[in-house]
């Protein structure tokens, strides 16, 4: 086998590695199935951040922040504070990456009464 050769396959090797990898960040639009409102989470300063930016049936407003500053917890989680637009009330909350096109948002009240639900990812 050629030195060419083995480079290329070499390269396609780390390819298909790292695309798994990429895949499962929680980085870009989701839709929540409940309302129909879309949220864009974004890297902001090494933490998990998510704006609305269509707000579906909610009552939710463009541009309102709903996580602000999230902190890796784990393996495909962060903690953090999220807003419910909803009932504007901000809950302790849980984000957990559920393979590449889900996204479990929990928010617990009191740190025991606690509610979820997996969003998906816009294609």
């Amino acid at each position: 086998m050629t030195h060419v050769r083995r480079s290329l396959l070499a390269a396609c090797a780390v390819t298909f590695i790292v695309s798994p990898a990429l895949a499962a960040e929680p980085y870009g639009n989701w839709v929540r199935p409940s309302n129909g409102a879309q949220v864009t989470f974004y890297d902001c300063g090494g933490r998990l951040c998510g704006k609305v930016a269509s707000k579906g049936t909610s009552n939710a407003r463009v541009g309102t922040v709903i996580v602000s500053g999230a902190v890796k917890s784990g393996a495909n989680e962060w903690k953090g504070k999220l807003l419910n637009p909803d009932d504007a009330k901000t809950y302790s909350g849980v984000i957990t990456l559920v393979g590449a096109d889900g996204l479990n948002l929990k928010g617990c009240a009191l740190g025991v009464f606690c509610e979820g639900e997996t969003w998906h990812r816009v294609k």
